[in-house]
């Protein structure tokens, strides 16, 4: 079964609990991830798609140098899901592991 599209309302509960991410365009949220080199961030991206491919959840990835831009939304939602604070939150974790 598909994940259900949120409300509104419970988009702006998880966003108070993961602040650095911001809400765009009404159906995905975004995060700039700042390295001190080109190699950690690439290091990141690596995680990213390794967790990415577990969780069967993808994000786009833009590298711009030493900056790591990530988004996500739920395509067969329509918007986002849980499922996309829930990947946010392990991109989180391995941001801060690094």
């Amino acid at each position: 079964m598909a994940a259900a599209k949120l409300s509104e309302e419970r988009v702006a509960q998880l966003l108070e609990v993961r602040p650095a991410w911001k809400l765009t365009d009404g159906k995905w949220i975004i995060r700039k991830y700042r390295f001190q080199t080109y190699m950690e961030g690439i290091s990141f991206v690596n995680r990213v798609a390794e967790a990415s491919e577990r969780l069967n959840h993808h994000p786009f990835i833009v590298i711009e140098y030493k900056l790591i831009t990530l988004k996500l939304t739920s395509w067969h939602a329509g918007g986002l899901t849980e499922l996309d604070f829930e990947t946010a939150a392990e991109f989180d974790t391995l941001f801060e592991e690094i």
